[in-house]
């Protein structure tokens, strides 16, 4: 007995579907199975299914609906599909012409050109058009009707009436008809599956960005083998040009990194021993050693795979209204291409009936509507991947889409998080540039991340140091050019004799009213200078929140810090709503305040603090190199730390759920215009057949239209 399916959903390719029925079918087929959920997409043919029972029982429930199914592989489907499809195209449009000309040219069209048509219809009618006629009977068999159904009835109608007139001697057939729609459905499906393939690049693009083979050191040799084979502890060399194999920490070496194909990141990273590096990202400049630490479908590149492939599969709410619709759809429009049938035919026109009843059959090939939505998230969401983008799923486009509050949270979302210098103040008359230079040089051998900020921000060259020295909690001691050099917190400095003048102690005060951070630089015993220090506010973050404005989104600073360094990054960002001092509870009850308010409330941060308010909000953001908590509940996530990112999310988002309602609304337009002019005599089935054909082309070449989507400015 087969093993249970795997609590991970199981990717399976399907292969038989045509229309958004068939897809409709095969979902509620599986979705029957006990335990099971699935989601079938037709634009990818695939479906992604969680459930109970064994994988071969979910394959049988596919095949029992009429259709294949295997596991994933990967594979370039829609590519080998066109290839498949173009022999039966080209065929059909070579023998389609002459039927055409034949049939409709005065001096050509007669008993012996009728006869030469019907002779070059008959390839068109059986072989071109035969994947049509099989999925007809492949649906049949089952009790049920696909777009395939409508095709083969039209040809095969046309067909039957050309034959039943060329028996009784006439020459008035429709072959023109039964060549030229299956040509022109085949001309569609061909530049259907030709533009769908071109909306899975992007993340095709992602998932193929892994290193082909890994140079990994063994008995002190470097041994080429297949990434596959790496195991966490491995030791990779990555040499300039070369792609690093799997997730690890840099060992030896330096080297910039570029991640641009992975994050949307354009500046290489410099990194160096201990800084953590991403399978995928390729070593621009310089050599390093990699540890991994993970590897395969545990590596970030396999994890963003398969987050952006689960948001593609999803579904808005938009789309499950046009799949309830699809589900009744050919039923509806086999009965009424039946009713123009017998209504021509009592009204004594029993030739136009058959052409009323054709066109009504080959107009109403849902196709448009099963590729409204899948289309446009494939692009959309693999597009947001290349920008740094990750967006989960349809459901949060809806979502995006009412957001009009965005809480944000200060360190590590309008902050970088990390101190950095903000001024330096001397006694007056002293010199601020030499007073850095002994803080810096002091602070050299520090570990504390405000002595390591206050060493970065010096530039030029380093005094002498011949002694130093760290007190836990209060600040370091060095002996820098011959002076006693000493650099810490106020109250440490007074107690080692170092008390503040007025103006320094003014200088400490109002750094500390802001939030800031004040140490005091000591020469000789005696206080010289304040250096302040702040978590700096990330750049860009300005621009981002008034870009957020400009969307119509409040956005709203809720921090654990005090009231004074949340008044400050308010005031330097522009945000006018500020709570301070709020623990995870407090953030959590703020978001909930807030919805009590009526407002759609979105919530962008990167810690563990920041979970449950994530969880909670209508939707989540989580910061790129926040915690996994945070990137566990947030709908979107930002794959590097750019605060510029949270307002293209919500521009991204909504550009593809418009244009996932544009696709939706002309698919029902083009059928609610269409079918009454088809019915009525008014729409031949040589236009029917191109419009159709037509009408999915556009709706998967309006959602390419997003592959051109460019951040703002």
């Amino acid at each position: 007995m087969s093993a249970p399916a795997s609590v991970r959903p199981v990717e399976l390719d399907i292969t038989g579907m045509t229309c958004a029925a068939c897809a409709n079918r095969i979902e509620r087929k599986l979705n029957r199975l006990p335990g099971t959920s699935a989601s079938v997409n037709l634009a990818t043919e695939t479906a992604s299914v969680r459930s109970g029972v064994a994988l071969d029982e979910v394959i049988r429930a596919v095949e029992a609906a009429g259709y294949g199914a295997r596991p994933s592989a990967g594979r370039l489907r829609d590519e080998r599909d066109a290839r498949r499809l173009r022999p039966r195209l080209v065929l059909a449009a070579a023998l389609a012409l002459p039927v055409v000309l034949l049939m409709t040219v005065p001096a050509l069209h007669g008993a012996a050109g009728t006869l030469v048509a019907a002779a070059l219809a008959v390839p068109v009618v059986t072989w071109c058009a035969w994947p049509f006629h099989a999925g007809a009977v492949r649906a049949a068999r089952h009790g049920s009707a696909s777009m395939d159904t409508l095709i083969s009835l039209g040809v095969v109608a046309a067909s039957v009436s050309a034959a039943v007139s060329l028996l009784a001697g006439g020459s008035e057939a429709y072959l023109e008809v039964a060549v030229v729609v299956p040509t022109l459905v085949l001309a569609g499906k061909v530049a259907e599956r030709a533009a769908r393939d071109r909306s899975g690049r992007a993340l095709r693009s992602l998932l193929q960005l892994n290193a082909k083979q890994a140079a990994v050191l063994r008995d002190g040799a470097e041994v080429l083998v297949p990434p596959t084979s790496l195991v966490p502890g491995d030791r990779v060399v990555v040499r300039p040009g070369g792609t690093v194999p799997a997730d690890g920490v840099v060992a030896e070496g330096r080297a910039a990194v570029d991640t641009a194909l992975l994050t949307g990141e354009p500046v290489p990273v410099e990194v160096g021993p201990g800084d953590p590096v991403t399978g995928g990202s390729v070593a621009a400049g310089g050599s390093i050693v990699v540890r991994v630490e993970r590897v395969g479908a545990d590596t970030e590149l396999a994890r963003l795979g398969r987050l952006v492939a689960a948001a593609q599969a999803g579904k808005a709410d938009v789309q499950r209204l046009a799949d309830r619709i699809s589900a009744v759809f050919v039923p509806v429009v086999l009965g009424l291409a039946v009713l123009a049938l017998v209504g021509w035919s009592i009204a004594g026109l029993p030739a136009v009936g058959l052409s009323a009843a054709i066109a009504t059959l080959v107009i109403a090939c849902p196709c448009a509507l099963g590729l409204a939505t899948p289309t446009a998230l494939l692009v959309g969401t693999g597009r947001g991947a290349q920008l740094g983008v990750l967006i989960r799923g349809p459901e949060v486009l809806e979502r995006m889409r009412r957001v009009d509050v965005i809480v944000l949270d200060k360190t590590g979302t309008l902050t970088t998080g990390r101190m950095a210098l903000e001024q330096v103040v001397p006694l007056e008359g002293g010199d601020a540039a030499e007073a850095l230079r002994l803080a810096a040089a002091a602070e050299g051998g520090s570990e504390h991340p405000i002595g390591r900020a206050i060493a970065a921000a010096a530039s030029g060259g380093s005094p002498a140091v011949t002694s130093f020295s760290a007190a836990p909690g209060g600040g370091v001691v060095a002996v820098v050019d011959g002076r006693d050099v000493l650099v810490g917190s106020a109250p440490w400095a007074a107690e080692r004799g170092a008390a503040l003048p007025s103006g320094l102690r003014d200088a400490v005060a109002a750094a500390e009213a802001r939030g800031a951070t004040a140490v005091v630089l000591a020469v000789g015993g005696r206080a010289e200078a304040v250096v302040v220090l702040a978590d700096a506010v990330r750049t860009g973050a300005v621009d981002a929140v008034a870009r957020l404005r400009a969307l119509g989104v409040e956005p709203v600073l809720v921090t654990g810090d005090g009231q004074g360094a949340a008044d400050s990054v308010a005031r330097a960002t522009g945000v006018e709503r500020v709570l301070a001092r709020t623990s995870p509870q407090g953030k959590l009850d703020a978001v909930r305040a807030l919805q009590a308010e009526g407002r759609t409330v979105a919530v962008a941060g990167d810690g563990v603090n920041d979970a449950a308010a994530l969880a909670a909000a209508d939707l989540g953001i989580a910061m790129g190199g926040g915690t996994d908590a945070a990137a566990e509940a947030a709908g979107v996530v930002l794959l590097r730390e750019d605060v510029a990112l949270i307002p293209e999310a919500v521009r991204l988002s909504r550009r593809t759920l418009r244009t996932i309602r544009t696709n939706l609304f002309w698919a029902f337009a083009y059928n609610v215009a269409a079918l009454p002019l088809a019915m009525l005599g008014l729409l031949s089935p040589l236009l029917a057949g191109g419009a159709m054909a037509l009408s999915s082309v556009l709706v998967v070449g309006n959602s390419l239209r997003l592959a051109r989507y460019r951040p703002a400015g």
